[in-house]
């Protein structure tokens, strides 16, 4: 069940499309995995408040109808929105049950250690799952390559009444390549990497070629008694059951264990939900 305050809804999808409700703002954006034929008739479609398509470009259809930023709340959690030249909002609502599950996972574990775990969340983006794990009484560090993100979920910690994140500019591999080197440890890590990336200096990143380092770095910098490590991806190829794979062996040798699944965008009860995206999980036993 969703919190009552959540402004988040899928309204329809089909035929490489996407409508959506971002509080009073309704969307219609591509979505390729929206095979489907839409449910809803083609005037609720062109009721949309602005549109967004690929084709010749990228490009928004009336966008100057829109607010130059509104809020939202999600999961419980406030978000900054704004529109991009890509596509994108400032949000991935496809992250709600992820966000749940780690405040929740991290209040209990707060509250049975009687300390504040310590949390790295890394290609950290608007931050919705540094948010939860610090609402849920985390020490957090954000990271991001992007400047102008690390901004973004700045403003949106204070938008939560939240001022304890440390916030990291930096590519990832070169800031968690220092922390092995200077022996910090932490009681969970969550990812959600780029297919590819560029870092401010020019360092690439994909998927592929530096996922597997990636975990093999995040897994040095575990606790003696780490919570879990929370992988996922928006990458096509990136089943469920790749990202399993992948954490069984980084994290091979730890008393847990590893599941996955779906991200889905959904809505009211019989709008179809829609995949978008994948998650696996490695969580310490009890």
């Amino acid at each position: 069940m969703k919190p009552a305050d959540d402004n988040y809804e899928l309204l329809d999808s089909g035929r490489g499309r996407k409508l959506e409700r971002f509080g009073s703002v309704v969307l219609a954006r591509p979505c390729a995995q929206a095979v489907w034929l839409p449910s809803l008739p083609p005037e609720a479609w062109r009721a949309a408040d602005a549109s967004f398509d690929r084709e010749d470009g990228n490009r928004w259809q009336g966008r100057g109808r829109l607010p130059d930023h509104w809020t939202i709340s999600a999961e419980g959690i406030r978000f900054h929105l704004a529109t991009t030249d890509f596509g994108h909002l400032g949000i991935f609502p496809e992250q709600r049950a992820q966000w749940a599950w780690i405040r929740d996972t991290v209040r209990a574990a707060a509250a049975a250690r009687g300390a504040e775990p310590s949390v790295l969340n890394l290609f950290a983006y608007s931050g919705g799952s540094s948010l939860a794990a610090a609402l849920g009484g985390a020490r957090v560090t954000h990271l991001d390559a992007s400047r102008g993100m690390v901004d973004w979920a700045a403003e949106n910690a204070r938008l939560n009444g939240l001022d304890t994140i440390r916030w990291i500019v930096d590519d990832a591999h070169k800031f968690l390549h220092r922390e092995v080197r200077r022996g910090r440890k932490y009681d969970a890590v969550i990812l959600d990497p780029p297919t590819y990336g560029r870092g401010g200096d020019g360092e690439t990143y994909k998927i592929e070629r530096d996922l597997p380092e990636t975990l093999s770095l995040c897994r040095s910098l575990l606790s003696d008694a780490p919570l879990f490590v929370l992988l996922s991806a928006h990458t096509p190829g990136c089943t469920g059951q790749v990202l399993e794979n992948l954490l069984s062996q980084a994290c091979g040798g730890l008393r847990g264990a590893v599941s996955s699944g779906e991200m889905l965008l959904t809505g009211a009860p019989g709008v179809l939900p829609l995949p978008s995206g994948t998650w696996a999980r490695w969580t310490a036993a009890r």
